[in-house]
């Protein structure tokens, strides 16, 4: 039985030993089709594929039983055109949660304590004198640090409970939105009915939402309204989550105090896009993850009950 593993992916064969019938077989992701000797493969493992590759694989992999995508969000797997009633689909969630999470904090971290203006001022040869020498501590109405922010993270999932001890660590108020309401990790949840209560209450709103038909502008020029003068807005989920247009126009009449995202509706963004030269807008080129951590353990596991014909991890 032939595994196909991207060259995009470092993966030790020595980690097969105990699957005697199984033979890995590289492949390069990013071709956009796969060699012909490849192509009675049963398991493929994707991450960082091209669309054509995709594409390729969807159609001419006949005897594909399963596919172990290490994207927390295999959109690029699953509008690919498999035939999922009949090739299982697993997920790489967990393996971006530390990466997306320290990520997600360094964005919050620049967005309080300004290091982009100070950043700029320094390219420009200018001294920021308005953000050094004394200044107010926790003024109300304002974003300048951590500490008793008051902290909305809207798609409370596994990153969010990564990142959720380094923001209580630093001394910020953490609260979360999610489908089902309640208590997760000591951190009370919502569901979004409550978001016209919540966002005039938040000065940082953290967005780690997936990418799908529920969830394309859930922040929409009415939801933008709400949030304070100051708060400003993190995307490390999907970019499709925003509308991109209506938070342009927040920037620019300066309705929020800014916005820091890793996510986009199309990327790379287009050269000459409106959002490079954004109000108080710290752009991220999706680096947020990149980086999964413990992939191979993953792969293991689920090799071991996909031959035991037992339920795999992170199944779509």
């Amino acid at each position: 039985m032939k595994l196909l593993y991207p060259t995009t992916l470092r993966f030790n064969p020595a980690l097969i030993a105990g699957f005697p019938t199984l033979t890995l077989h590289a492949y390069d992701a990013r071709a956009p089709t796969i060699p012909d000797d490849l192509l009675d493969a049963r398991i493929l493992v994707t991450w960082a594929n091209s669309a054509a590759n995709l594409s390729f694989a969807a159609k001419n992999l006949p005897q594909l039983q399963w596919i172990q995508s290490l994207a927390a969000g295999p959109n690029d797997v699953l509008s690919a055109g498999f035939d999922t009633a009949r090739v299982k689909v697993t997920t790489g969630s967990g393996l971006h949660d530390r990466t997306v999470a320290e990520h997600t904090l360094g964005l919050l971290l620049t967005a309080a304590r300004r290091f982009h203006e100070m950043r700029d001022s320094q390219v420009q040869g200018r001294w920021p004198i308005h953000l050094g020498g004394p200044q107010p501590d926790r003024e109300p109405g304002t974003f300048r640090t951590l500490r008793d922010a008051r902290v909305l993270v809207w798609g409370f999932g596994n990153i969010a409970k990564a990142l959720t001890p380094s923001l209580q660590a630093l001394g910020a108020e953490v609260r979360g939105v999610a489908r089902t309401p309640g208590v997760r990790n000591g951190v009370q949840i919502f569901n979004d009915a409550s978001l016209p209560e919540l966002l005039p209450q938040t000065d940082a709103l953290v967005m780690i939402l997936p990418g799908d038909a529920s969830t394309r502008h859930a922040l929409n020029k009415e939801r933008l309204a709400l949030l304070p003068k100051h708060a400003w807005v993190v995307n490390v989920g999907r970019g499709s989550s925003v509308d991109e247009d209506a938070l342009f126009e927040a920037l620019e009449k300066e309705e929020i105090g800014g916005a820091a995202l890793d996510v986009f509706d199309t990327e790379p963004l287009p050269e000459g896009d409106k959002l490079y030269k954004a109000k108080n807008l710290v752009l991220s080129p999706h680096a947020a993850g990149g980086r999964p951590q413990g992939a191979e353990a993953l792969i293991v596991d689920n090799l071991r009950r996909f031959f035991a014909e037992q339920p795999l991890r992170n199944k779509i």
